[in-house]
């Protein structure tokens, strides 16, 4: 068979020169380990017929097959090095290729590849390097030192010498927290090149640092910050890591050209659809604000912290409006003055009294009359017939008695990043009991009838109340039990308190406390016997910080044996707008 291949296409690459999707060889592969459920990455050993390499990374959507010897066209590929106990090493990241010839028809490799050493790169010395990249690098040579730019599609913990340039798209608020390890500041921002999108995370000082300094749609480098696995609890973004501003971390506006770097792109849904979207989901909305509340401030019942909220009326051409709450300095600085055409990217739907409205997460970008081609022509519906048209509001209640709790999988939860809410998000869903723990779950509670408090044993037959300010010569037990369900998504730890375990484990916690004291074996019986039983779970999704990690703490607020006839309805009713 006539040879393919781009004859020295990968030390070309390697040395910086400019190849035009060059054709060559896989050898051998190994899948590698990903979280992304779109795509595959495998490790390839690969041949351009004249040189060889070991350190391939190829990512594949999970629909393309991969075999040996396979002939494949280079469309989308960066060069990249990394530091290990050998020194430094380079790779090859192929992000986009097509399949010239599939390995079956070939069945052996092509030539006698010489493999490239430190020494074959030393002694094959090349000046040439794309005039784009030279412009890029010698823009911000301070973090750059000539350096080829990286993309974020090809980051992870184990490259850590990388500059992205990349533009914010969205950015949170300024976050505080407070707890036995301490207290301080943090908020997060979402980046965007070409390749795709990451998080990343300020903690503390550095949040001071760079929160007024990073501002949204503008193009930066960035350089030194730290990866990590992604949550994907709370971080719906297509990607497998997420990145830590650290102390080395540096940060530059791109001050001359970013046209390179994409805008962001909004996939809008009509306001008339928002009827049928699941309590839960995040969408894009565009919407005319036809009328405002004044901002209202109340306290946290809660957390007893003072919260800000505003509540704005959207319609589009749909001629249905939905009422939308903004939250924080986006219901401060939002000004309702000649009707503002109002984008949103990442709105939260919710339901109150079944009736749909949208709310803003910290994830959530908004922006007032935008230059986008769908500003200007809702702009003009409105200003020509919309502000004269009879709607149909969504938002409006049909009946305190309607109102449900959204159903949802586990992994839906995730999916849809719950726990971002100030008050937290509520779902249910009907689960099997996995695992429960049985250590820890038991605490000493101070005997009044209306004080859960934790007791202190003063170990003289006295135990002390800090909230009563009293001693005691008795103490009740109480629950708080951490188990592990799943359904046929996934599966999740979740906090249950007494009401709702005892409900589970069928004994009140004095019950269990008294046998837990008189026979372990059959204490630990008690929790054993719940495995494997199915409920219905009412549960408040919130994320909180711990260890400076922001993490989805879910508990169950109610228990309630399954009442299949009603959960039949229900999956039947969903199956048949899937048949529509």
């Amino acid at each position: 068979m006539e040879n393919k291949l781009t004859t020295g296409a990968i030390l070309r690459i390697f040395k910086g020169e400019e190849v035009k999707e060059p054709q060559i060889q896989i050898l051998t592969y190994k899948k590698m380990p990903t979280r992304n459920m779109e795509t595959e990455r495998y490790r390839i050993c690969a041949s351009d017929g004249a040189y060889s390499t070991t350190n391939g990374i190829l990512t594949l959507s999970q629909s393309t097959p991969i075999e040996n010897y396979s002939i494949i066209r280079l469309k989308k590929f960066m060069k990249s090095e990394v530091n290990n106990a050998k020194g430094p090493q380079k790779l090859l990241f192929i992000l986009e290729s097509e399949v010239v010839v599939p390995g079956s028809q070939i069945g052996k490799e092509l030539a006698n590849p010489q493999l490239i050493s430190d020494e074959i790169l030393s002694r094959e010395v090349s000046t040439s390097e794309p005039p784009s990249r030279q412009q890029s690098t010698s823009l911000n040579q301070s973090i750059s030192e000539t350096r080829v730019l990286s993309q974020i599609s090809s980051l992870t913990p184990y490259h850590n010498k990388w500059v992205i340039k990349a533009r914010v798209t969205s950015k949170s608020e300024m976050r505080s927290w407070s707890n036995s390890r301490g207290e301080g500041k943090l908020f997060s921002f979402d980046l965007l090149d070409e390749s795709g999108e990451i998080r990343c995370t300020a903690f503390r000082d550095l949040a001071d640092k760079y929160f007024n300094y990073l501002q949204v749609d503008k193009v930066y480098y960035i350089s030194k910050c730290q990866l990590k696995t992604a949550n994907k609890q709370f971080n719906p973004l297509k990607n497998d890591y997420e990145m830590t501003i650290g102390n080395e971390s540096v940060i530059e506006e791109c001050v001359n050209d970013d046209s390179d770097v994409p805008q962001v792109k909004f996939n809008f849904v009509p306001i008339s659809s928002l009827s049928e979207i699941a309590v839960g989901s995040l969408v894009d909305i565009i919407g005319i604000c036809k009328d405002a509340s004044d901002v209202q401030t109340f306290t946290s019942k809660s957390t007893n912290r003072e919260l800000r909220k505003r509540e704005v009326t959207l319609v589009d051409q749909s001629k249905t409006s939905v009422a939308l709450t903004l939250w924080g300095t986006q219901a401060d600085s939002f000004d309702p003055t000649n009707n503002p055409v109002v984008v949103i990217k990442g709105a939260k739907v919710g339901e109150f009294g079944g009736g749909k409205n949208l709310s803003t997460l910290m994830s959530s970008q908004l922006k007032l009359n935008p230059d986008i081609q769908e500003c200007h022509r809702i702009k003009g519906w409105f200003d020509s017939e919309g502000q004269y048209e009879t709607v149909t509001h969504l938002s409006e209640r049909t009946g305190v008695g309607n109102f449900q709790t959204a159903w949802m999988n586990l992994k839906e939860v995730q999916d849809k990043g719950l726990g971002n809410s100030e008050k937290g998000d509520y779902f249910q869903t009907k689960a099997t009991i996995l695992l429960v723990r049985s250590e820890n779950s038991l605490y000493k509670a101070c005997p009044t009838e209306n004080c859960n408090k934790k007791i202190v044993d003063l170990e003289n037959g006295m135990y002390r109340c800090e909230k009563c300010c009293r001693d005691f010569p008795n103490f009740k037990y109480r629950l708080l039990v951490s188990m592990n369900i799943g359904d046929f998504s996934g599966n999740q730890w979740v906090s249950l308190f007494s009401s709702e375990a005892e409900t589970i484990l069928g004994k009140t916690a004095q019950e269990i406390g008294l046998t837990m004291q008189d026979d372990a074996a059959a204490g630990t019986a008690i929790f054993q016997a719940a495995n494997f039983q199915q409920f219905i779970f009412k549960c408040r999704a919130k994320m909180e910080v711990y260890n400076d990690e922001q993490r989805l703490k879910i508990v169950v607020i109610k228990v309630d044996p399954v009442d299949y006839e009603a959960h039949n309805n229900y999956l039947l009713e969903h199956i048949g707008k899937l048949m529509v």
